[in-house]
């Protein structure tokens, strides 16, 4: 199979929703299969890493919902940013606040969300995956540019669960 055919069967993939393709020739065997059970978006409550490069723990294999206790702050802006929940990448990918060019965002700062909307989309190997909230909220910060690489676990939202 060329590079062109598989890149065309993988966009047919995409377009079409399917979950799972099972292809097999005399030459050659293959299989596709995404996981839409899988959760959409991972979310921790914490304090903004400092932008110098550490060494982090793993990540950790399940979504994560915590309450962290942070020490008193001398910066008034680093506290009031704890109590925000973060909305995280679940992939990595593109990173696109709408539909399209034309369409408006899915979501902007001071809107309000619930659980289960869709608040962006990340393109990865052709596929657009919609985004959804785990839970409901104020939007304070978008922290990506739109059409913008991102990584698995980094900071897409800032979100007032309030």
């Amino acid at each position: 199979m060329k590079a062109k055919e598989l890149q065309e069967l993988i966009d047919f993939i995409a377009k079409s929703g399917l979950n799972k393709v099972d292809i097999e020739t005399e030459e050659f065997k293959i299989s596709v299969k995404r996981d839409p059970d899988s959760p959409k978006v991972h979310y921790v409550s914490e304090p903004p890493r400092p932008a110098t490069p550490t060494a982090a723990a793993p990540a950790p294999a399940v979504p994560v919902a915590t309450t962290a206790a942070t020490a008193p702050s001398a910066s008034p802006a680093a506290s009031s940013e704890s109590n925000y929940l973060t909305i995280k990448s679940p992939m990595i990918g593109t990173f696109y606040r709408s539909s399209s060019p034309e369409s408006p965002s899915f979501v902007n700062v001071g809107d309000e969300i619930s659980k289960g909307d869709v608040i962006c989309i990340i393109e990865a190997m052709k596929l657009f995956n919609e985004i959804e909230a785990e839970f409901g909220g104020k939007v304070v910060k978008v922290l990506v540019d739109n059409a913008s690489p991102v990584e698995y676990d980094q900071p897409l939202f800032l979100i007032d669960p309030s």
